[in-house]
Protein backbone atom coordinates (compact mmCIF):
# COMPACT_ATOMS: atom_id res chain seq x y z
CA UNK A 1 0.00 0.00 0.00
CA UNK A 2 1.55 3.39 -1.29
CA UNK A 3 2.00 5.81 1.60
CA UNK A 4 -0.28 8.03 2.29
CA UNK A 5 0.75 11.80 2.69
CA UNK A 6 -1.42 14.60 4.07
CA UNK A 7 -0.51 17.87 5.69
CA UNK A 8 -2.71 19.01 8.49
CA UNK A 9 -3.05 22.40 9.56
CA UNK A 10 -5.41 24.43 11.76
CA UNK A 11 -6.43 27.51 9.88
CA UNK A 12 -7.01 29.34 12.92
CA UNK A 13 -4.12 29.04 14.62
CA UNK A 14 -1.14 29.46 11.84
CA UNK A 15 2.31 29.30 13.61
CA UNK A 16 4.66 26.41 12.74
CA UNK A 17 7.88 26.35 14.05
CA UNK A 18 10.34 23.54 12.80
CA UNK A 19 12.14 22.22 16.41
CA UNK A 20 15.01 19.60 14.66
CA UNK A 21 17.56 20.13 11.70
CA UNK A 22 21.05 18.48 11.98
CA UNK A 23 23.12 21.64 11.20
CA UNK A 24 23.03 21.99 14.96
CA UNK A 25 25.05 19.84 17.76
CA UNK A 26 24.06 18.89 21.23
CA UNK A 27 25.62 20.49 23.94
CA UNK A 28 28.63 17.32 25.39
CA UNK A 29 30.88 19.64 27.02
CA UNK A 30 28.37 20.61 30.88
CA UNK A 31 29.75 18.06 32.98
CA UNK A 32 28.66 19.50 36.02
CA UNK A 33 27.59 16.90 38.93
CA UNK A 34 23.37 16.71 38.84
CA UNK A 35 23.57 17.79 42.38
CA UNK A 36 25.18 20.72 42.07
CA UNK A 37 23.37 21.60 39.09
CA UNK A 38 20.25 21.18 40.98
CA UNK A 39 21.68 23.47 43.90
CA UNK A 40 22.27 25.88 41.02
CA UNK A 41 19.80 26.13 39.35
CA UNK A 42 16.46 24.89 41.56
CA UNK A 43 16.10 28.42 43.03
CA UNK A 44 14.29 29.64 39.82
CA UNK A 45 11.90 26.88 40.08
CA UNK A 46 8.32 28.02 42.35
CA UNK A 47 5.12 26.24 43.29
CA UNK A 48 1.92 27.88 42.08
CA UNK A 49 -1.03 27.32 44.25
CA UNK A 50 -4.53 28.74 42.93
CA UNK A 51 -8.00 29.45 44.05
CA UNK A 52 -10.98 29.23 41.95
CA UNK A 53 -14.40 29.96 42.40
CA UNK A 54 -17.92 28.87 40.33
CA UNK A 55 -20.36 31.39 41.41
CA UNK A 56 -22.59 29.05 38.79
CA UNK A 57 -22.53 25.91 41.19
CA UNK A 58 -24.84 25.04 43.82
CA UNK A 59 -22.19 23.25 45.69
CA UNK A 60 -18.26 22.39 45.32
CA UNK A 61 -17.64 26.29 43.90
CA UNK A 62 -14.16 26.86 45.54
CA UNK A 63 -11.40 24.63 42.82
CA UNK A 64 -7.85 24.59 44.13
CA UNK A 65 -4.99 23.06 41.92
CA UNK A 66 -0.66 23.16 42.16
CA UNK A 67 1.61 23.19 39.40
CA UNK A 68 5.16 24.84 38.79
CA UNK A 69 6.74 27.92 36.98
CA UNK A 70 10.02 29.28 36.70
CA UNK A 71 11.88 32.83 37.24
CA UNK A 72 12.56 33.82 33.82
CA UNK A 73 13.47 37.87 35.21
CA UNK A 74 14.55 39.22 38.20
CA UNK A 75 11.94 41.88 38.36
CA UNK A 76 9.90 38.64 38.95
CA UNK A 77 8.20 37.37 35.66
CA UNK A 78 7.50 33.66 36.19
CA UNK A 79 6.53 31.39 33.06
CA UNK A 80 4.26 28.76 33.89
CA UNK A 81 1.07 27.15 31.65
CA UNK A 82 -1.77 28.24 31.01
CA UNK A 83 -4.06 25.59 32.60
CA UNK A 84 -2.52 25.88 35.65
CA UNK A 85 -3.86 29.29 36.16
CA UNK A 86 -6.15 31.18 34.00
CA UNK A 87 -9.37 31.64 35.08
CA UNK A 88 -8.21 31.86 38.58
CA UNK A 89 -9.63 34.12 41.68
CA UNK A 90 -5.98 33.95 43.41
CA UNK A 91 -2.50 32.85 42.20
CA UNK A 92 -0.01 32.73 45.21
CA UNK A 93 3.60 31.28 44.58
CA UNK A 94 5.87 29.66 46.90
CA UNK A 95 9.61 30.63 46.40
CA UNK A 96 12.67 27.67 46.90
CA UNK A 97 13.40 29.39 50.11
CA UNK A 98 10.00 28.62 51.46
CA UNK A 99 8.31 32.29 51.62
CA UNK A 100 4.81 32.70 49.83
CA UNK A 101 4.07 35.57 47.90
CA UNK A 102 0.75 36.68 45.44
CA UNK A 103 1.15 36.79 42.05
CA UNK A 104 -0.84 38.79 39.37
CA UNK A 105 -1.16 37.37 35.99
CA UNK A 106 0.21 38.90 33.48
CA UNK A 107 -0.77 37.10 30.13
CA UNK A 108 -2.39 33.71 28.75
CA UNK A 109 -2.65 31.97 26.38
CA UNK A 110 -4.86 28.95 26.38
CA UNK A 111 -3.68 27.38 22.85
CA UNK A 112 -0.33 27.35 23.27
CA UNK A 113 -0.97 26.84 27.05
CA UNK A 114 1.69 29.31 28.31
CA UNK A 115 1.22 32.50 30.90
CA UNK A 116 3.23 34.69 32.96
CA UNK A 117 3.18 35.83 35.72
CA UNK A 118 4.33 38.70 38.27
CA UNK A 119 5.13 38.45 41.49
CA UNK A 120 7.04 40.95 44.21
CA UNK A 121 10.80 40.90 44.42
CA UNK A 122 11.83 39.94 47.61
CA UNK A 123 15.32 41.66 49.31
CA UNK A 124 18.03 38.80 48.56
CA UNK A 125 16.81 39.05 44.96
CA UNK A 126 15.65 36.32 42.51
CA UNK A 127 17.72 33.44 40.51
CA UNK A 128 16.40 33.37 36.99
CA UNK A 129 16.30 30.38 34.72
CA UNK A 130 18.55 30.70 31.86
CA UNK A 131 16.90 30.03 28.12
CA UNK A 132 18.56 27.97 25.58
CA UNK A 133 19.38 30.00 22.55
CA UNK A 134 18.18 28.08 19.85
CA UNK A 135 15.98 24.97 20.74
CA UNK A 136 17.14 23.80 16.94
CA UNK A 137 19.91 22.02 18.23
CA UNK A 138 18.35 19.38 20.49
CA UNK A 139 18.78 15.82 19.59
CA UNK A 140 17.25 13.28 20.17
CA UNK A 141 18.79 10.94 23.32
CA UNK A 142 20.46 14.30 24.76
CA UNK A 143 20.46 14.19 28.75
CA UNK A 144 17.71 16.24 30.30
CA UNK A 145 16.12 17.23 33.35
CA UNK A 146 12.81 18.15 34.98
CA UNK A 147 12.50 20.11 37.73
CA UNK A 148 9.00 20.78 39.53
CA UNK A 149 6.37 19.85 41.95
CA UNK A 150 4.39 16.76 40.91
CA UNK A 151 1.38 16.03 43.41
CA UNK A 152 3.11 18.73 45.61
CA UNK A 153 5.88 17.17 46.67
CA UNK A 154 8.42 20.26 45.98
CA UNK A 155 11.69 20.93 43.97
CA UNK A 156 11.74 17.42 42.55
CA UNK A 157 14.07 16.50 40.08
CA UNK A 158 13.58 13.75 37.73
CA UNK A 159 16.04 12.64 35.12
CA UNK A 160 16.03 11.06 31.23
CA UNK A 161 16.84 11.92 28.04
CA UNK A 162 15.08 13.79 25.05
CA UNK A 163 13.00 10.55 23.43
CA UNK A 164 11.99 12.54 19.93
CA UNK A 165 11.35 15.76 18.50
CA UNK A 166 8.71 17.21 16.42
CA UNK A 167 6.06 15.32 17.83
CA UNK A 168 2.87 16.47 16.65
CA UNK A 169 0.06 15.07 19.48
CA UNK A 170 -3.49 14.34 18.41
CA UNK A 171 -5.11 15.46 21.62
CA UNK A 172 -5.38 19.35 21.88
CA UNK A 173 -5.90 22.14 19.23
CA UNK A 174 -2.36 23.75 19.23
CA UNK A 175 -0.74 20.17 19.15
CA UNK A 176 -1.64 19.78 15.03
CA UNK A 177 0.90 22.82 14.50
CA UNK A 178 3.22 22.68 17.51
CA UNK A 179 5.61 20.75 17.35
CA UNK A 180 6.85 18.97 20.86
CA UNK A 181 10.16 17.71 22.48
CA UNK A 182 8.99 14.16 23.83
CA UNK A 183 11.24 13.20 27.12
CA UNK A 184 11.27 10.37 29.35
CA UNK A 185 12.13 11.68 32.28
CA UNK A 186 9.12 11.42 34.70
CA UNK A 187 6.23 14.19 34.79
CA UNK A 188 3.32 13.90 36.91
CA UNK A 189 0.34 16.17 37.62
CA UNK A 190 2.12 18.73 39.33
CA UNK A 191 5.09 19.60 36.69
CA UNK A 192 3.25 21.63 34.10
CA UNK A 193 4.74 24.97 33.63
CA UNK A 194 8.26 23.35 35.17
CA UNK A 195 11.12 23.41 32.98
CA UNK A 196 12.50 20.64 31.16
CA UNK A 197 17.05 21.69 31.01
CA UNK A 198 19.49 20.37 29.53
CA UNK A 199 22.99 19.19 30.82
CA UNK A 200 24.39 22.85 30.83
CA UNK A 201 20.96 24.22 33.14
CA UNK A 202 19.79 25.81 30.42
CA UNK A 203 15.87 25.44 29.86
CA UNK A 204 15.28 24.10 26.19
CA UNK A 205 11.54 23.68 27.09
CA UNK A 206 7.82 24.10 29.24
CA UNK A 207 6.63 20.84 30.75
CA UNK A 208 3.48 20.82 29.22
CA UNK A 209 1.52 17.23 29.47
CA UNK A 210 2.47 13.33 29.58
CA UNK A 211 0.57 10.84 27.78
CA UNK A 212 -1.76 8.49 30.50
CA UNK A 213 -2.08 5.59 30.84
CA UNK A 214 1.39 5.51 29.43
CA UNK A 215 4.59 5.36 31.81
CA UNK A 216 6.97 8.25 31.06
CA UNK A 217 6.34 9.53 28.23
CA UNK A 218 5.94 13.42 28.77
CA UNK A 219 6.05 16.61 26.53
CA UNK A 220 7.71 19.97 26.66
CA UNK A 221 6.99 23.41 24.28
CA UNK A 222 10.00 23.82 22.96
CA UNK A 223 12.24 27.29 23.65
CA UNK A 224 12.14 28.54 20.52
CA UNK A 225 7.70 28.95 20.60
CA UNK A 226 8.31 30.62 23.89
CA UNK A 227 10.72 33.29 23.20
CA UNK A 228 8.78 33.83 19.54
CA UNK A 229 5.57 34.84 21.71
CA UNK A 230 6.34 36.35 24.79
CA UNK A 231 6.35 39.65 24.23
CA UNK A 232 2.61 39.61 23.41
CA UNK A 233 1.96 37.61 26.29
CA UNK A 234 3.98 40.55 28.25
CA UNK A 235 2.65 43.79 26.48
CA UNK A 236 -0.59 42.45 25.30
CA UNK A 237 -1.83 40.22 28.34
CA UNK A 238 -2.75 37.00 24.94
CA UNK A 239 -1.28 36.24 21.83
CA UNK A 240 -2.75 38.04 18.80
CA UNK A 241 -3.78 35.76 15.81
CA UNK A 242 -6.35 35.87 12.76
CA UNK A 243 -9.16 33.59 12.44
CA UNK A 244 -10.63 31.89 9.86
CA UNK A 245 -12.13 28.89 11.41
CA UNK A 246 -11.33 25.92 9.36
CA UNK A 247 -10.13 22.74 10.25
CA UNK A 248 -8.57 20.12 7.87
CA UNK A 249 -5.80 18.78 5.71
CA UNK A 250 -4.60 19.15 2.52
CA UNK A 251 -5.58 16.45 -0.40
CA UNK A 252 -4.53 15.20 -3.63
CA UNK A 253 -7.52 13.82 -5.66
CA UNK A 254 -5.07 11.10 -7.12
CA UNK A 255 -3.99 9.46 -4.32
CA UNK A 256 -7.79 9.81 -2.78
CA UNK A 257 -8.41 8.36 -5.86
CA UNK A 258 -6.16 5.26 -5.45
CA UNK A 259 -8.58 4.46 -2.42
CA UNK A 260 -12.31 5.79 -3.17
CA UNK A 261 -13.98 5.67 -6.61
CA UNK A 262 -14.78 9.70 -6.31
CA UNK A 263 -13.75 12.57 -7.80
CA UNK A 264 -12.19 15.71 -6.02
CA UNK A 265 -9.73 18.66 -6.89
CA UNK A 266 -6.48 18.97 -5.33
CA UNK A 267 -6.87 21.22 -2.25
CA UNK A 268 -7.64 22.10 0.96
CA UNK A 269 -10.29 19.97 2.17
CA UNK A 270 -12.26 21.34 5.09
CA UNK A 271 -13.24 18.86 7.64
CA UNK A 272 -15.45 21.04 10.37
CA UNK A 273 -16.13 24.66 10.67
CA UNK A 274 -15.84 26.17 13.64
CA UNK A 275 -19.34 27.89 14.93
CA UNK A 276 -19.28 31.85 14.55
CA UNK A 277 -15.94 32.38 12.71
CA UNK A 278 -15.80 34.20 9.83
CA UNK A 279 -16.09 30.86 7.33
CA UNK A 280 -19.36 29.61 9.74
CA UNK A 281 -20.77 33.40 8.55
CA UNK A 282 -19.69 32.94 5.14
CA UNK A 283 -21.27 29.76 4.79
CA UNK A 284 -18.21 27.16 4.33
CA UNK A 285 -19.22 23.85 4.94
CA UNK A 286 -17.49 20.72 6.77
CA UNK A 287 -17.36 17.48 5.78
CA UNK A 288 -20.24 14.78 7.25
CA UNK A 289 -18.76 11.51 5.87
CA UNK A 290 -15.94 10.06 8.15
CA UNK A 291 -14.12 7.66 6.17
CA UNK A 292 -10.92 5.78 7.67
CA UNK A 293 -7.79 5.42 4.94
CA UNK A 294 -4.60 4.19 5.79
CA UNK A 295 -5.29 4.47 9.27
CA UNK A 296 -5.61 7.75 9.11
CA UNK A 297 -9.75 9.35 9.32
CA UNK A 298 -10.82 11.40 7.13
CA UNK A 299 -14.35 13.69 7.09
CA UNK A 300 -15.34 14.00 3.50
CA UNK A 301 -18.36 15.86 1.89
CA UNK A 302 -16.93 19.20 2.96
CA UNK A 303 -15.52 22.42 0.52
CA UNK A 304 -12.66 22.14 -0.83
CA UNK A 305 -10.47 25.18 -1.27
CA UNK A 306 -8.39 25.52 -4.20
CA UNK A 307 -7.05 29.04 -3.76
CA UNK A 308 -6.89 31.42 -1.70
CA UNK A 309 -6.16 35.15 -2.43
CA UNK A 310 -5.13 34.57 -5.75
CA UNK A 311 -3.10 31.59 -5.03
CA UNK A 312 -3.63 28.05 -5.61
CA UNK A 313 -3.69 25.80 -2.50
CA UNK A 314 -2.71 22.33 -4.39
CA UNK A 315 0.49 22.05 -2.18
CA UNK A 316 2.55 22.61 1.30
CA UNK A 317 4.79 25.45 -0.17
CA UNK A 318 1.85 27.47 -1.23
CA UNK A 319 -0.45 26.86 1.58
CA UNK A 320 2.15 27.68 4.21
CA UNK A 321 3.18 30.81 2.58
CA UNK A 322 -0.50 31.70 2.44
CA UNK A 323 -1.61 30.32 5.90
CA UNK A 324 1.79 32.42 7.91
CA UNK A 325 1.31 35.77 5.97
CA UNK A 326 -2.27 35.84 8.35
CA UNK A 327 -3.05 38.95 9.98
CA UNK A 328 -5.58 40.30 11.89
CA UNK A 329 -7.15 42.60 9.46
CA UNK A 330 -6.16 41.14 6.29
CA UNK A 331 -8.78 40.50 3.38
CA UNK A 332 -9.26 36.44 2.66
CA UNK A 333 -10.31 35.71 -0.87
CA UNK A 334 -11.01 31.86 -0.77
CA UNK A 335 -12.34 30.19 -4.41
CA UNK A 336 -13.72 26.51 -3.35
CA UNK A 337 -15.57 23.40 -4.66
CA UNK A 338 -18.97 21.73 -3.70
CA UNK A 339 -20.84 19.61 -5.58
CA UNK A 340 -18.65 20.02 -8.58
CA UNK A 341 -18.99 23.65 -8.75
CA UNK A 342 -16.83 26.68 -8.18
CA UNK A 343 -17.62 29.30 -5.96
CA UNK A 344 -16.32 32.10 -4.23
CA UNK A 345 -16.01 34.08 -0.63
CA UNK A 346 -14.33 37.26 0.59
CA UNK A 347 -14.46 38.40 4.39
CA UNK A 348 -12.04 40.25 6.69
CA UNK A 349 -10.29 38.30 10.01
CA UNK A 350 -10.97 39.63 12.93
CA UNK A 351 -9.04 38.57 16.25
CA UNK A 352 -8.95 34.78 17.00
CA UNK A 353 -11.22 34.97 20.47
CA UNK A 354 -10.68 32.20 23.20
CA UNK A 355 -12.99 29.66 22.43
CA UNK A 356 -14.61 26.67 24.51
CA UNK A 357 -12.77 23.69 23.11
CA UNK A 358 -9.37 25.92 24.23
CA UNK A 359 -10.16 25.24 27.91
CA UNK A 360 -9.08 21.95 29.99
CA UNK A 361 -11.93 20.17 30.95
CA UNK A 362 -12.41 17.94 33.96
Amino acid sequence: MKKWLVFIFFFFFAFHLPLHENSATAKSDCTEPLPDLFKRISPSVVLIRTLGIDPFKVSGRISTSLGSGFLISKDGLVLTNSHVVFGSSAIAVTLDAGQTVPADLIGADPILDLAVLRIPVPEQGLTVAPLLDDSKSIKVGEEVIAIGNPLGLEQTLTRGVVSGVNRILPITPMSLTVPMIQTDAAINPGNSGGPLLNRCGEVIGINTSALSPAENIGFALPVNIIKRFLPQLINNGRIIRPWLGIRGRLIREKEVREFLNIKLVDGYLAETIEPGSPADQAGLQGGAFPVSLAGEEFLFGGDIIVSANGQPLDNYQKFERFVFALKVGDKVNLSFYREGKQHKVEFILPERPILPWDLPHE
